[in-house]
């Protein structure tokens, strides 16, 4: 028994691991803030720091915004913060490798969309 939950934990990890490194990459930004109030562009860097986690950061025009995400099977999810800004986002990985994404600002009510294509 102990065997197949070994088996089971370590096939686990290694599907994390493969879709984890999708992720890691330079990325051109495009996105729409939530409730169409406007558009920006910039670029996105993402590091893997762990066995599925994750640096992103985003630099839009002279603004950073540094986040912590947590990557599996099913896509990657990052909180972030710049200054008083903080909010959560979530992405999934496209045909070729463009990433898709939701957004909000703590306590939103409405969401944003990004799309990340990869430099």
């Amino acid at each position: 028994m102990r065997s197949l939950v070994a088996a089971s934990v370590l096939a686990c990890l290694m599907a994390s691991s493969a879709f984890a490194a999708e992720f890691a990459a330079r990325y051109d930004v495009k996105g729409e803030s939530p409730g169409g109030e406007g558009s920006y562009e910039g670029v996105v860097t993402v590091k893997q720091t762990g066995e599925a986690t994750y640096q992103v950061v985003w630099t839009i025009g002279p603004d950073k915004f540094v986040g912590t995400g947590i990557g599996g099977p099913e896509g990657l999810a990052v909180g972030y913060k710049s200054g008083s800004n903080t909010g959560i986002a979530i992405y999934s990985v496209e045909k070729g490798g463009v990433v898709e994404g939701y957004w909000t600002y703590a306590g939103g009510k409405q969401v944003g969309t990004e799309t990340w294509t990869p430099r």
